[in-house]
């Protein structure tokens, strides 16, 4: 072989090699459609009053649907009263996996409060954190919160 066609020969190797090696770009996005299924959760934090700090804490199940409704139970404790819930409200995820929620929630058919909560969902989208927005009472005023919450697909295999 001539010398330039050993260069040319070793340049299309070395190409081939290292295109070849490159990864392909993989498009991962999450969606509405994608976080469908039912999910476990916890709440942490506080509601911040005149008074004090009032801590609450919760554990519940949400269910959410692929057109983004929510609908779920939970069972409360704040300042060391407890109640059992009920919420329904709507989901919005956009494709870098983050989202807002509104719910509203129910003691015995009456609404309590609404809340507004800014979400992530991780681990291909069978997580979800969240961090409370906004806490409306039904009157119409805002109590300020410093609330957490954490929330995991409750079976693997609800995943398309």
């Amino acid at each position: 072989m001539k010398p330039s066609q050993v260069r040319i020969s070793m340049g299309l190797f070395l190409l081939a090699t290292f295109v070849g090696g490159v990864p392909a770009a993989r498009a991962y996005s999450c969606s509405t459609q994608k976080a469908a299924g039912v999910y476990g959760f916890t709440l942490t934090g506080v509601i911040l009053t005149s008074s004090g700090s009032v801590p609450a804490a919760a554990v519940g199940r949400a269910s959410l649907d692929a057109s983004g409704h929510v609908t779920g139970t939970e069972a409360r404790s704040v300042a060391g009263g407890y109640a059992d819930e009920t919420f329904t409200g709507t989901l919005t995820v956009n494709s870098d996996c983050t989202g807002s929620m509104t719910l509203n929630f129910y003691d015995a058919g009456t609404l309590v409060r609404t809340s507004v909560l800014s979400v992530v969902f991780v681990d291909n989208q069978q997580e979800l954190r969240m961090v409370q927005k906004s806490f409306t009472l039904p009157n119409g005023a805002n109590l300020p919160v410093v609330i957490t919450a954490e929330a995991k697909r409750t079976f693997i295999d609800q995943l398309d």
